[in-house]
């Protein structure tokens, strides 16, 4: 059974205003550490999701969680995703490397899963306050808004986000729109439910990146699946990646592009 939708976007609104906002551009050296070259944590992830995790077990007795930072101590909690009970997937704040550099892109997301599937999922972009809300076969909404993807356009008047090696590849480049990276997953996704952002391809996917974003995505209309097809699950993330398109015909037309260059 899915806990009331409101109370638990207050309770991720409430952790980012008390543990999250008050460290924006205010971390000393000491808050800020590496995991491994290039991914760092800091106090503010770690204060969030200790708190987060105590509030939703609350709101949901005999429930179970898988969060990013605990699977640094332990990576076999993603187990947990296979099992019966409802497992709540916590990233305190994706996009700490921006968090920690004084980079106003940043989120808090939360999502919940039962026997493998995701049946609900929340995205805070912390900075400008906007929640977005998805319940599954409900629509997505951002604070009482009906959330809608991008319509379909040909492939050089659509806006996406990719990584380095795509955006830098001239023939991906000539045959698309504009392009954009964050470095935030949270935000690119309150992009594409909006509207605002036509594509995005992430090949690093993660169950506390994308279990909620990809719910919220699929609620507003727009086609998400794995590089090789199938539908996401966040038990089994995809080897090679995510795509999401406004449709299927866009995805397939996305798809062929990026599966070229990807094969040079």
């Amino acid at each position: 059974m899915i806990p009331d939708i409101e109370r638990v976007a207050a309770l991720i609104r409430e952790v980012a205003a008390e543990e999250i906002v008050p460290r924006f551009n205010a971390l000393a050296a000491e808050d800020v550490r590496e995991k491994r070259p290039g991914n760092v944590v800091t106090t503010a992830d770690l204060a969030a999701e200790a708190r987060l995790i105590d509030g939703l077990t609350a709101l949901a007795p005999g429930s179970t969680v898988v969060a990013e930072e605990m699977f640094e101590a332990d990576p076999s909690i993603v187990a947990r995703l296979q099992g019966e009970a409802a497992v709540w997937v916590i990233d305190p704040v994706d996009g700490t490397a921006n968090f920690a550099a004084g980079r106003a892109l940043f989120a808090s997301m939360v999502a919940l899963v039962e026997r493998g599937r995701v049946v609900a999922g929340w995205i805070l972009d912390v900075p400008n306050g906007v929640m977005a809300v998805a319940e599954e076969g409900s629509g997505a909404f951002a604070d009482g808004a009906r959330l809608a993807v991008a319509p379909p356009a040909p492939l050089p008047e659509m806006t996406g986000s990719l990584g380095a090696r795509l955006r830098n590849d001239p023939a991906v480049r000539d045959r698309v729109g504009p392009l954009r990276y964050v470095r935030c997953a949270g935000i690119e996704y309150h992009a594409l439910a909006s509207g605002a952002l036509h594509y995005a391809f992430f090949r690093r996917v993660l169950p506390w990146d994308h279990a909620a974003g990809s719910l919220i995505h699929r609620e507003a209309g727009g086609t998400n699946l794995a590089y090789a097809g199938e539908p996401y699950t966040p038990a089994a993330p995809p080897e090679q990646g995510l795509l999401l398109a406004p449709d299927a015909e866009s995805w397939q037309a996305l798809h062929a592009v990026i599966a070229a260059a990807l094969a040079r």
